[in-house]
């Protein structure tokens, strides 16, 4: 589903950078920072965190633009494309007049095939520890309240309040009542992208409106109430902690900008990266995991073990 999703976004060539290299902290230099982090958040009075398409990676769900990112191999096809084009340009240049049919059917026999498109169905998809520990956070009231740029909607279902993230781009399992303006979450694709009608009806009693996807394409506006939360929160924030994202969508990507320090926890480089006061090059759920640890934040909160047995946490559906 996240090619699938990715396919409905109407064609935009400014995707940003995509197949930057990943890097990794060496052992010694990402126990400094980890412990850098951990002193920050433990003074932090109003900790924002932004999540992007890095912390779901563990849960199956590519990313976008990295290595094999869904945009970077669309990239690199595009590429691979425009080179073959070229050489049937110049073979049929060389062989117009002698080949004829068997020309063209060599054309076809050398045509380049796909890389695979990496995909995932969403709804099959568990919050990953990340997920786990940014609710736990929230919980203990010292996450005053989460960003995400994903469609995957896999905060709410680690039972993260809609009242304490924002969703910027929409989500694949929400339609919104185009009356009363109610949220319906779903654990099945909404359909649709753009804000159009799903078929279905508001399930508020006395209401009935007309239920439309929540998606937004490359050109929508982001939905006002969020994006609003957020640079409110971001504003007072004395610490934004940006996970999983490459910060190259605006208006998200400037966000952690607002707070007086932010720290950023990503494998690639970001545009914002000359601003940020502690920069981590480690998986999310390493720093993560460490962070609650430190903290003393019960790890049956936020531990992935056997999540096939665990408690399914309470999910809200409408908001």
């Amino acid at each position: 589903m996240s090619a699938g999703y990715a396919s409905r976004l109407s064609d935009y060539p400014r995707k940003g950078i995509c197949g930057l290299p990943e890097n990794v902290d060496t052992k010694r230099n990402l126990t400094t920072k980890l412990n850098q982090l951990v002193k920050l958040v433990r003074e932090a009075k109003h900790l924002v965190i932004l999540t992007g398409a890095g912390i779901s990676t563990s849960a199956g769900i590519p990313d976008f633009r990295g290595p094999k990112g869904i945009w970077t191999l669309e990239q690199k096809r595009e590429k691979a494309a425009k080179r073959e084009q070229r050489k049937k340009r110049k073979l049929n240049a060389s062989n117009a007049t002698t080949n004829g049919q068997d020309g063209e059917e060599k054309e076809k026999e050398g045509a380049p095939k796909n890389d695979a498109v990496p995909s995932f169905d969403f709804s099959k998809a568990n919050p990953t520890l990340t997920h786990k520990a940014i609710t736990a956070l929230a919980k203990r009231g010292i996450l005053k309240f989460c960003i995400t740029q994903n469609v995957d909607g896999l905060h709410r279902r680690s039972g993260l309040s809609r009242d304490k993230h924002a969703v910027l781009h929409g989500c694949a399992f929400t339609e919104q009542c185009s009356v009363c303006k109610t949220e319906h979450f779903r654990d099945f694709d909404t359909g649709g992208m753009s804000f159009k009608p799903t078929g279905r009806k508001c399930e508020v009693e006395s209401c009935g409106g007309d239920l439309l996807d929540t998606l937004l394409d490359w050109e929508d506006l982001l939905p006002e109430d969020d994006l609003e939360r957020s640079e409110s929160h971001c504003e007072k924030s004395d610490l934004a902690l940006c996970l999983g994202t490459s910060l190259r969508i605006e208006p998200a990507g400037s966000l952690p900008t607002y707070a007086k320090r932010y720290v950023i926890v990503n494998l690639q480089q970001t545009p914002k990266d000359d601003g940020a006061s502690l920069i981590i090059r480690a998986p999310v759920d390493t720093v993560m995991k460490h962070l609650l640890e430190q903290l003393g934040v019960d790890s049956d909160e936020w531990q992935n073990e056997n999540d096939d047995n665990d408690e399914k946490p309470a999910i809200e559906r409408l908001w």
